[in-house]
């Protein structure tokens, strides 16, 4: 147990803890290497985590969700990552798509889209990356021209054409809360529509080979003249850009809490290796330059951990500076994360490298972290900004 399970988390949030780690030791760490090794998408186990609630973990109560805060997400993320971040990761992915439409959609998109959400009934993917716009996501290209009698409430399609690329989900998820270009070029002119898989002219492209992630399906969604009803639009016109910005606070929390989640498990592991592993007649963990390495991996996770907890209580409060502190935990936690699994990765040597044990697994899977929810040099870009501004 870590300083800041014991001394900062009220007994609810410990109890969430708690179950979300009984899940993971059961559901998910026993399984993952061979996910991994498979590619292999537990579809059945993430369902699963829907009965606990992990589906809409910050959806409202009045729509079905458990109504918890971006704290307690964190800490759900966090557990279920020390098992696979890939299948936090995927998870968390799944919320903020759904708390998109939840926090602002009208009546109507809420009551069709999310009790299948709650539930993963039905799984939602988020597209706002093209393969032109990354970082710069407010020059996505992506059009949604709207035909029929108008863009009043219910009337009229959209006729949607382009390409996401990176999509999490893509191919087996159901739903896709898509960025689109509705107005003229700029953050302006993008809106929000929930496109369904099975709308013709939805098609995906091969499921990509990636270093890590192996246990989430990654590949482009493909836009080819799809006809989406005006009512699928999520809030009004040119609103999309901020609901993706809104998003992109918790999201980046989420993934540097699945960050915090495998570091810790290499860290663990670590420990119990140095203390088994003999060299020179004893154990390596007997050697101070062994003992410096843990400390310091130590360290840097809880205060990667402490600042991640402080930005998602922002967030949860609607503070005014919660989108500089969410990219200041994001950047510590991933860069941090990253540096704790290479660590152990050392101190393992060359069983470190071998698939054997879990720490290859993790390296590779935390890697992607300081690139996806804005790469880590656009969250010093945003810091930077932010603090010039005051």
């Amino acid at each position: 147990m870590t300083m800041t399970d014991q001394f900062q988390l009220t007994d609810d949030q410990l109890a969430i803890q708690d179950m979300a780690r009984k899940f993971t030791a059961d559901a998910i760490t026993p399984f993952a290497a061979e996910w991994d090794e498979q590619a292999h998408f537990p579809r059945d186990v993430i369902k699963a985590a829907a009965e606990l609630g992990f589906a809409a973990i910050y959806v409202s109560e009045e729509a079905g969700g458990i109504g918890l805060g971006r704290l307690e997400a964190a800490l759900i993320m966090e557990a279920m990552a020390y098992g696979c971040p890939a299948t936090s990761a995927f998870i968390s992915i799944h919320n903020m798509a759904s708390w998109m439409i939840d926090r602002f959609g009208g009546d109507d998109v809420k009551a069709r889209f999310l009790p299948d959400l709650v539930t993963m009934d039905r799984m939602a993917s988020y597209c706002l990356t093209e393969p032109g716009s990354g970082s710069d996501a407010a020059a996505l290209r992506t059009s949604a021209v709207l035909e029929g009698p108008g863009s009043g409430s219910g009337a009229g399609y959209y006729v949607v054409n382009g390409t996401k690329q990176f999509i999490s989900g893509a191919g087996v998820n159901d739903v896709y809360v898509t960025m689109v270009r509705t107005g003229a070029p700029g953050p302006k002119g993008i809106s929000c529509l929930v496109i369904e898989k099975d709308m013709p002219g939805v098609s995906f492209g091969a499921k990509e080979k990636k270093l890590g992630w192996n246990a989430s399906p990654t590949a482009q969604v493909i836009f080819d003249n799809v006809k989406v009803p005006v009512a699928n639009r999520v809030g009004a016109e040119g609103d999309g850009f901020r609901f993706a910005m809104a998003g992109l606070d918790g999201g980046r929390l989420n993934i540097g809490a699945c960050s915090l989640g495998g570091a810790q498990r290499c860290l663990d592991e670590a420990v119990v290796y140095v203390k088994d592993r003999q060299q020179f007649g004893q154990p390596i963990g007997d050697f101070q330059n062994t003992q410096f390495m843990l400390a310091d991996m130590a360290t840097e996770l809880e205060a990667a951990r402490a600042l991640l907890y402080l930005a998602a209580a922002k967030v949860s409060a609607n503070a005014p500076d919660k989108t500089r502190f969410s990219a200041m935990a994001k950047r510590l936690a991933t860069d941090g994360g990253s540096n704790v699994v290479n660590n152990a990765l050392q101190l393992f040597g060359g069983y470190g490298y071998l698939k054997d044990y879990p720490i290859e697994r993790f390296w590779r899977d935390l890697r992607v972290h300081s690139i996806l929810e804005g790469t880590n040099q656009v969250m010093r870009m945003i810091v930077g900004r932010d603090l010039l501004r005051q």
